[in-house]
């Protein structure tokens, strides 16, 4: 934002900017034209065809005569313009020629002198060109120019502003020490006349045309700017000057055209210069102005008020008379139609214009697009940063197409897009560059044991996490292996590393699916633990539903294995939800971020006890109660070595809504017996007992509860006892 505001400014000015906001305008320019005729300005042209039909350039001024009496007289055009100059006597002048003469053997031929003189009129054709043209609507074109000597040649025009309307100042009009203009007969036959100079950009392009030029202190009109005013009869020339001038230099704001009370204001830039409403691509084929072969009119083919009450200009679109220029709409555009495009703003009332306070607008759409990035950017990610940017851009651009379209106004646009753009991308190079090696820093510290998906939540707000221990709610899962031991006899080292490294990769890749955190393999056993240190309020959930797809994925390794002929596998599961302490723990030689407390050690048991009850997964009550989508089904309260308070341990059958209705049956019938077997009524349990061997824990399970029973029902009643299950080994 600062180096658009240097630029927007001009303190620092980048050029390659203002060359982009030109491209701009040229863009806009081509997209809106109207691409219509416009009927009001008609242009005769010296073309191609009239240079071999009349003769190479330039013609006799018989001949322009003959034009101009042709334009005004027969097809009544309301005014004529040249976009040409007469700056030297016509050297084809049947005068000329006798005057030679009589320098010679006819000087002294008897009567010469009065012949002469009665055939001066009618062979100086200078002179009756100038007859032609006095009293007419005819404007006259003239150049000036800027060299070394300051040659000036013919007659200027009066200035349309005078040194002394302005009493003093000046006005940033261009400035020129020379000047190509028509011969005094004609300049004094028709007094209006106007410069023709173009004004190119820094590459090369005529985008706008000086209303005003500077000569010795006196400021001269344009030729579009005569045409109109001579076309409204010739209407004083003021400028409207503008608030920020100096006693040296006078801001204006536009031309002010006076007449009988009335003005009528044509604004300006500060170089005294508007912008050319091109109004399609030029020339005869271009459809904006009727375009009429010279040698056409000089001949009498069009029909006699064709032209009435029309603009006409004369010019030229052969490239031979070089007066072909570089425009926003074509690379060879007519010169005499960039008048003509001038002429029709000046009839409309209304053109595109740069206001003065064109720079304040793009300052401020600056600032308050800066500003609104600036704020908005850091805090978003990179989705609505791209959405947020996007929707500033083309705010930013649709704003400037319906000023332009609805208003004629034109404001820079370049530098605030160029700025939305730098400031997109500079976020986004800092979301990678800078916020990629924090993600790299998470990633080297929790990559090998939190999937990659949360380590991208981590760094959206990487001072969140760290390894420094804490007490944290977590559930805890330890898996083994079972038959292991089995296998390793039979296989090769290589063969069992790859199948170990092949189950250990499907375990692995489900704790991840589950937002689990892998803390360590061990042997044959993985442990692995959920709510750290991406917080999950779910973590008992997630844990269980790891648990459940573990076991699913075991089955299919050992679908593979009976298809090789090996031994299957089993796995035991032991889940437990509580209070651990999660941090990086170890010695300066090693390291790692784990989990440590009583919590733990129970699952560890839990796990354990797999084996005695013959199920795949043992859980606690506390990871059961925060796991409420799941059906449990309890297998027993134990006391594991190294805690007294006895610990009721399920199994779970599936998810809710997804067990079989036998397995809901067979479950309910479980739990009845265990009831009757806790209140040592053995008498039910007896009963019950045919209603139970379809348990879905299975028959282990059974087996497990019909030794237990046995040893119990030859004990007297205990009234203390409360069925709990004692386990002294890990």
């Amino acid at each position: 934002m600062l180096l658009a505001l240097l630029h927007a400014s001009g303190a620092w000015r980048m050029p390659v900017l203002d060359r982009l906001d030109q491209i701009i305008y040229d863009i806009r320019l081509r997209a809106t034209m109207p691409r219509t005729l416009d009927e009001r300005v008609v242009i005769v042209d010296i073309d191609e065809r009239s240079l071999e039909e009349v003769g190479h350039w330039p013609w006799g001024r018989d001949k322009l005569a003959q034009l101009t009496q042709e334009l005004l007289e027969r097809q009544q055009a309301a005014v004529l313009g040249f976009d040409v100059v007469f700056s030297e006597p016509d050297g084809s002048s049947g005068l000329r020629h006798l005057q030679h003469l009589a320098q010679g053997a006819l000087r002294d031929m008897p009567g010469y002198g009065q012949a002469l003189q009665k055939l001066a009129p009618k062979l100086d054709f200078d002179q009756r060109f100038a007859e032609v043209l006095r009293g007419q609507s005819v404007v006259l074109g003239y150049y000036f120019t800027s060299d070394r000597d300051g040659g000036a040649r013919g007659q200027l025009p009066q200035p349309v502003v005078t040194r002394q309307q302005l009493m003093g100042q000046a006005l940033r009009a261009t400035a020129w020490n020379g000047h190509g203009s028509n011969i005094p007969s004609l300049a004094q036959a028709a007094p209006v006349a106007g410069f023709f100079n173009a004004m190119s950009d820094d590459d090369g392009v005529v985008r706008s045309l000086p209303l005003l030029a500077q000569y010795q202190g006196q400021y001269y009109e344009s030729l579009a700017l005569a045409v109109f005013r001579t076309l409204l009869g010739l209407p004083e020339v003021r400028p409207s000057f503008a608030a920020g001038g100096t006693q040296e230099w006078a801001a204006v704001q536009g031309i002010e055209l006076h007449q009988d009370g009335r003005s009528q204001l044509i604004p300006t830039d500060d170089r005294l210069a508007v912008l050319v409403p091109y109004r399609g691509p030029g020339g005869q084929q271009g459809g904006s102005f009727s375009y009429v072969s010279a040698s056409d009119v000089l001949r009498g083919k069009l029909p006699a008020a064709q032209l009435r009450d029309k603009v006409v200009l004369v010019g030229s679109t052969a490239p031979g008379l070089q007066d072909l220029r570089a425009t926003p709409v074509g690379g060879a555009y007519p010169g005499v139609e960039a008048h003509a495009n001038l002429v029709a703003r000046f009839l409309d009332g209304q053109g595109p214009v740069q206001p003065d306070y064109a720079l304040g607008f793009d300052l401020a759409q600056i600032a308050i697009a800066g500003l609104l990035l600036g704020l908005l950017l850091p805090w978003l990610g990179a989705g609505l940063a791209l959405a947020l940017s996007i929707s500033v851009f083309a705010a930013l651009v649709g704003l400037n197409l319906w000023l332009f379209l609805s208003h004629s106004l034109v404001f820079p646009l370049a530098t605030v897009l160029v700025m939305v753009l730098l400031a997109f991308a500079l976020n986004m190079s800092y979301g990678y560059f800078v916020e990629s090696r924090t993600k790299r820093g998470l990633a080297h510290l929790f990559g090998t044991y939190v999937p990659p998906e949360l380590v991208d939540e981590m760094v959206r707000e990487p001072e969140r996490y760290s390894m420094q221990a804490a007490m944290r709610e977590l559930t805890v899962m330890f898996c083994d292996i079972r038959g292991f031991t089995t296998l390793s006899e039979r296989m090769e080292p290589v063969q069992l590393q790859a199948l170990l490294n092949t189950l250990f990769s499907r375990l692995t890749h489900v704790i991840r699916q589950q937002r689990g955190t892998i803390d360590k393999y061990m042997g044959d056993c993985v442990m692995a633990f959920w709510g750290a240190p991406v917080t999950a309020p779910d973590h008992a959930h997630l844990a269980v539903q790891a648990a459940l797809d573990m076991v699913q994925a075991v089955h299919a390794v050992n679908t593979e294995h009976q298809a090789q002929g090996l031994p299957v596998i089993g796995v035991g599961v032991g889940l437990n939800t509580g209070p651990m302490c999660v941090g990086d723990m170890g010695s300066d030689v090693r390291r790692s971020y784990t989990v440590i407390g009583d919590a733990v050690n129970l699952g560890s048991r839990l796990e354990g006890l797999c084996k005695a009850y013959g199920v795949e997964i043992v859980a606690s009550e506390s990871t059961r109660a925060q796991a409420p989508g799941f059906v449990w089904l309890e297998l027993d309260r134990v006391r594991v070595k190294g805690k007294e308070q006895a610990v009721a341990i399920y199994y779970p059958l599936g998810v809710a809504g997804r067990v079989a209705g036998e397995n809901l049956q067979a479950m309910e019938s479980w739990h009845r017996w265990l009831a009757a077997f806790r209140a040592q009524n053995w008498s039910l349990c007896d009963e019950l007992w045919p209603s139970i061997q379809s348990n879905p824990a299975g028959d282990k399970l059974l087996h497990f509860y019909a030794q237990r029973l046995q040893e119990r029902r030859v004990l007297p009643y205990d009234p203390d006892w409360d069925g709990a299950t004692h386990f002294d080994t890990k």
